[in-house]
């Protein structure tokens, strides 16, 4: 979900049991409910010294599953790098499989204006690299913060708060958004090196603090037959969070129970569904002290489902967001000096992925691919003279 996970981190402090989400915890179990959520709180200093323990973390292995990373330009600008440097140093690594994102108000930043020199040139870069490329073509929501890119020509006012965005009442965004998607995979589809365009990005999800509005289901079957039209031949991935604590699942499901998640819709809609998997984030944070949503195994209660339906010849599945770099409750993931962020340790790049990969080697290797979400991070980490969470990835790289 930052990034989205910054607009994540907004949901989490935002979180409240109203009296009706109090009613669902009631009928479950209200007693077993809370001491599930409360074991899932821990209240840590967020920096700690950094250590080498991701040197003897196991690595599982990777099954024929492929692996690879989510690249962020404006993530990296808003760390101080420079994009293009930092994605020819991350293609340097040996992983199989890349995504990249098209901002739409980017790309087209005023009426009659079509430029895609920045996502040409990072295609280029991974086609020179043999990577496999899966191209975000959003239009409206796009991984990276703000997640939010419609051009302000195409929407004079801003969308209401709290509505579901349906095409009756959104027709010329809707039409637009269309176009621009479909046009974008015209642009790319003789391009081999891409094997699968991504619809939106946690399509019908809300964006936490910032916005409370949600595009609906109708308005999203809509791009992806725009999508499909303009290329019948490779599939279409829609990606979805999976909560992996009861306070954020119940959130979750509360906001979105008239129509389902954006892990529900994908499986309508979608040939391939994408998995968000954050394990470990921040709360709220105060007096040098944070507190942390820390999930457990036994909370990811869509996590069997999801794995038994692709095994049954459903669509495919993939992580397409492994979490890999922290998620404090900060916009920007902190870096000081000698420590690292109690959120994601490099420990947790190695651990995170072997978790999954042990899940997928127990529902017979259904995982298309894993997907590390912070490759921009490493490259800061690395150039403040921390080289750990980029070893720890070199690292699963030469061991799965």
């Amino acid at each position: 979900m930052d990034d989205a996970w910054r607009s994540r981190a907004g949901d989490a402090r935002a979180l409240r049991l109203t009296a009706v989400t109090a009613g669902v915890v009631a009928a479950a179990g209200v007693a077993g409910a809370l001491a599930g959520a409360a074991s899932q709180l821990r209240i840590a200093r967020a920096a700690r010294p950094v250590t080498d323990r991701w040197q003897q973390v196991p690595v599982e292995p990777r099954g024929q599953a492929r692996l690879g990373i989510s690249f962020r330009p404006l993530q990296a600008q808003a760390l101080g790098l420079d994009p293009m440097a930092t994605l020819a140093t991350l293609l340097d690594h040996p992983f199989q499989l890349i995504r990249l994102g098209a901002y739409w108000n980017r790309i087209e930043s005023g009426p009659g204006r079509f430029d895609t020199g920045d996502l040409d040139r990072q295609i280029e870069a991974a086609e020179q690299a043999g990577k496999q490329i899966i191209v975000c073509v959003g239009p409206v929501k796009t991984f990276g913060y703000p997640e939010f890119f419609v051009p302000d020509h195409h929407l004079p006012e801003p969308l209401r708060e709290g509505a579901l965005v349906v095409p009756a009442a959104y027709q010329p965004l809707l039409d637009a958004a269309a176009a621009f998607a479909a046009r974008l995979v015209e642009r790319y589809r003789d391009r081999e090196a891409i094997v699968a365009w991504q619809v939106e990005h946690d399509a019908v999800d809300p964006l936490g603090l910032e916005h409370s509005w949600r595009l609906s289901a109708a308005f999203v079957r809509r791009e992806v037959e725009a999508v499909r039209a303009a290329d019948p031949t490779r599939p279409v991935l829609m990606n979805g969070f999976l909560p992996t604590s009861v306070p954020v699942w119940l959130q979750q499901w509360w906001r979105t129970r008239d129509q389902g998640d954006s892990l529900v819709v994908a499986q309508q809609l979608a040939d391939i569904v994408g998995v968000d998997f954050y394990p470990r984030h921040a709360v709220v944070a105060g007096a040098g002290w944070t507190v942390y949503l820390v999930g457990r195994i036994s909370a990811l209660r869509r996590r069997p489902t999801l794995l038994s339906w692709a095994a049954a010849g459903g669509p495919r599945l993939m992580i397409v967001e492994g979490q890999a770099e922290p998620w404090e409750a900060v916009t920007t993931p902190p870096s000081p000096q000698n420590r690292a962020m109690y959120s994601c340790l490099p420990e947790h790049v190695i651990e995170n992925y072997s978790r999954c990969m042990r899940w997928n080697a127990h529902a017979d290797g259904v995982l298309d691919a894993y997907l590390f979400w912070g490759a921009e991070y490493w490259v800061l980490r690395r150039q403040q003279g921390d080289p750990r969470y980029l070893r720890a990835f070199a690292r699963i790289m030469e061991h799965a």
